[in-house]
């Protein structure tokens, strides 16, 4: 059956899987969602016997399904390739009761290489299926992970650019220098004075600007997005889910059909999103519980039905979760509200207009399947030192929200179902706080002697990523208003 996609915001027009991928963002600036959500067409046990690559493709053909069985297969093994550290792709890792998916195993140590390392492989296959001749010019904004993983997946991609928009002074130092550095002659890296909710929105409203887009395209070009807004980047990361259930059935640690919660840190919601979307293609899932740090945005909504980003912005030490626009809700506000997208289109003006809505009662019941928590700065570094202590496994910050937040949630609750952590980024994308909970007498100014020290309290290897940046010389250092970003689009594409 062929999945179609429609916009959020104005569900008349329908679009193929290829084409959406190759536009990114709906022209009326809506999300791209399947027409009807397909199901897994083998069981659980089945899908229990494959490796990585063979569970996304049963994963992947549901959703891309305008892609060819070769074509499909093909972007599927050029991605999960040797480029990740480990033979499995993504590792399960058990510790203090609960089930971490270590999804920083590729070529930038964050989960966004999940996705990323698809995504160019399904835009310029895309591009070819729908005789595009222009260049695709990818525009995305980054709190920290997206921009490297993007990077080095556009990197020296025939037929693409690459433009990534970072908050100077809002991202790691391991962060910034992996994008600084980045090469390639169609990669562009600028910082911005301002927020990464600053950025998404200019980059948005670069996307809807009709004029731009026509002055670029008599030169050429067209935008694309690598931001998990593109269904490109949001639905490889079902696969993810799916492996590690089927790894803990095929482990003997559940049984087919048990159901199991799955708790994700997140700002931008599309991590959690995707856990949702495997839920609905057959994944027994229990409860979704969303982990967020100090900017408590999506604690508040699950709490209340009210969505309001009307509040102090906060830089912590989990900055990839330091958002207060989460884009991708709006998927999951379109599906609660009926599918209406003249609803969703009414919620979404009054955050533009206002910086808050509130969502009905009914839909808000629809919601029950979803539990929130947060962990202020110092929970965070708690959780990470309690661990460290008590098993030897060293988490990052951002995955030391989700523990912090299960954790909590276990206790009050007494919820014992299985539990699947997505561990989002390598405790070495974020030394010195790693260190400051665990071994604060070795905190230096030296990134990477830190490194070297985190390397011998977890016994774990340094990863590549971490070694190459050690002398790679840094490319990129523009850095420009928020009002200048379009200005700076211009000058990269000349």
């Amino acid at each position: 059956m062929e999945i179609l996609y429609k916009s959020t915001r104005d569900s008349s027009k329908r679009l193929t899987a290829s084409q959406a991928v190759l536009q990114g963002l709906s022209e009326d600036g809506g999300l791209f969602i399947p027409t009807s959500i397909p199901g897994l067409d083998k069981s659980l046990k089945e899908l229990s016997s494959l490796d990585y690559r063979g569970l996304a493709y049963e994963v992947m053909k549901l959703f891309f399904t305008d892609y060819t069985e070769e074509e499909l297969k093909k972007c599927i093994d050029n991605a999960y390739d040797d480029k990740f550290d480990t033979e499995e792709i993504v590792p399960l890792v058990e510790a203090d009761g609960a089930y971490y998916i270590e999804l920083f195993h590729g070529a930038t140590i964050a989960f966004k290489d999940m996705a990323l390392s698809i995504l160019p492989h399904l835009m310029t296959t895309a591009a070819k299926k729908n005789n595009i001749s222009n260049d695709i010019v990818i525009l995305t904004a980054t709190s920290g992970d997206t921009g490297k993983a993007a990077l080095a997946g556009f990197d020296s991609v025939p037929g693409t650019k690459i433009i990534v928009f970072y908050p100077k002074g809002g991202v790691s130092f391991i962060q910034e220098r992996q994008m600084v550095t980045q090469a390639g002659e169609n990669t562009c890296v600028i910082g911005i004075n301002g927020n990464f909710d600053d950025a998404q929105t200019a980059v948005k409203k670069i996307f809807s600007d009709d004029a731009m887009k026509a002055e670029l395209n008599a030169k050429g070009y067209q935008f694309s997005s690598a931001n998990s807004i593109n269904i490109g980047r949001l639905f490889p990361q079902v696969v993810y889910y799916v492996f590690s259930y089927c790894k803990l059935l095929s482990e003997g640690k559940i049984g087919e059909g048990e159901k199991v919660n799955i708790v994700v840190p997140t700002g931008n919601f599309g991590n959690i999103l995707a856990a949702y979307y495997a839920k609905q293609i057959g994944l027994p899932v229990n409860k979704f519980i969303c982990a967020s740090n100090e900017n408590k945005v999506l604690f508040d909504f699950f709490g209340t039905g009210v969505y309001d980003k009307n509040r102090q912005f906060n830089l912590t030490n989990s900055p990839s979760m330091d958002i207060l626009i989460s884009s991708n809700l709006e998927r999951l506000i379109y599906l609660i509200a009926g599918e209406d997208s003249d609803k969703t289109k009414e919620f979404m003006k009054n955050l533009v207009s206002g910086g808050k809505y509130e969502i009905t009662a009914d839909m808000k019941a629809k919601l029950a399947d979803f539990e929130a928590g947060f962990a202020t700065q110092d929970e965070t570094l708690a959780r990470i030192k309690s661990l460290y202590d008590n098993t030897g496994y060293v988490l990052d910050t951002h995955t030391a929200v989700a523990s912090y937040v299960y954790d909590k949630y276990r206790k009050e609750s007494g919820d014992q179902t299985k539990t699947l952590i997505a561990s989002t980024a390598s405790p070495f994308k974020f030394t010195p706080n790693v260190m400051k909970a665990i071994a604060p007498d070795k905190i230096s100014d030296d990134n990477f002697a830190m490194a070297d020290e985190l390397s011998k309290l977890a016994n774990v290897a340094v990863p590549k990523a971490i070694e190459e940046i050690k002398t790679a010389p840094i490319k990129h250092t523009k850095v420009v208003d928020v009002k200048d970003m379009p200005d700076a689009v211009r000058d990269f594409l000349n």
